[in-house]
């Protein structure tokens, strides 16, 4: 007699036994984000636009929390902002945002 379970579950490839499905990460990550709240590259693009010169990753994280733009619980903002901006940078070519001027440096791409 099958029983309705309501929650997925995965079979292991150890014993065969089945063990519920761990929620995703990003789902969780997503439920915690507030309604409007921004995320840090549209923050970064937003102070890059205001001040209109190029900033360090540090310069731009004290600015975005400064007027209240992003918030975050990391241990390592400028670090997580780098690494989005050189992600975003890497990944959509001319079309990204953003572009690495100098050495820990970045400005927003001009509109061709």
């Amino acid at each position: 007699m099958a029983t309705k379970n309501s929650t997925p579950t995965k079979q292991t490839k150890t014993n065969g036994a089945k063990r519920p499905l761990a929620k995703s990460a990003t789902s969780a990550k997503k439920a915690k984000k507030a309604k409007g709240a921004m995320s840090g590259l549209d923050a970064a693009a937003r102070v890059l636009q205001e001040t209109g010169a190029a900033m360090s990753c540090q310069a731009m994280l004290e600015v975005m929390l400064a007027k209240g733009y992003w918030s975050t619980g990391g241990r390592t903002p400028a670090a997580t902002i780098y690494s989005a901006l050189i992600r975003e940078i890497a990944g959509k070519g001319k079309q990204a945002r953003f572009k690495k001027v100098d050495r820990g440096l970045f400005a927003l791409a001009s509109k061709s």
